[in-house]
């Protein structure tokens, strides 16, 4: 079974007929180990769905300093959600830790494909829902949790991807220092 089509199934069941219209839609795209996605400053009207490969999403502030808002490894989603249902500029980046291939889907065609597969809709609507409720939480957890409940956290969300991506991305997405990482790498191994 198609990995696209394995992921729509945990929420919608669409006939073979259905899933070969959808994946007609979306664009097979290859991307080699540090290529750029997505830069800030462009109009975004895809989002894309991950098969294989790992990606960053950051943004670089006024000091250049990079904060890693996500990573997207397989059957994951990713864009700059704000540029693309608003129609603004990009303000973040997406860039590959690792070799990729995605599915690009542009927004008119998924806006196609809900007139044209209906169940899609709804697909798309959990996405969203379960999106939200992530980012809500990712932001409480750093309002309110200590840089070891973080990364606890962040090891929930990211199994087995510590392997993946430097040390500088893993602190960058926790918000501390690479050093903190390093002290707090060392106290969970002590405790276990």
């Amino acid at each position: 079974m198609h990995p696209l089509q394995q992921h729509l199934s945990k929420e919608v069941d669409l006939t073979s007929a259905e899933f070969e219209k959808v994946l007609g839609y979306f664009e097979p795209i290859s991307f080699q180990k540090k290529d750029q996605v997505m830069h800030s400053g462009q109009y975004i009207n895809h989002q894309y769905y991950v098969i294989s490969g790992c990606l960053r999403t950051y943004l670089l502030d006024r000091d250049a300093k990079e904060h890693t808002l996500q990573f997207a490894v397989e059957n994951w989603w990713s864009s700059d959600y704000i540029a693309y249902y608003t129609g603004a500029k990009s303000i973040l980046n997406i860039e590959c830790i690792e070799d990729t291939e995605l599915l690009r889907v542009n927004k008119k065609d998924i806006l196609l494909l809900f007139e044209e597969v209906p169940k899609l809709e709804r697909f798309f609507r959990r996405q969203l829902e379960n999106a939200f409720v992530a980012f809500q939480k990712r932001i409480l957890s750093n309002l309110n949790n200590t840089a070891e409940e973080r990364y606890d956290a962040f090891l929930q969300s990211y199994p087995n991807i510590e392997q993946r991506v430097k040390n500088y991305q893993i602190a960058s997405y926790l918000g501390i220092t690479p050093e903190s990482l390093s002290r707090i790498r060392k106290q969970v191994k002590k405790n276990s």
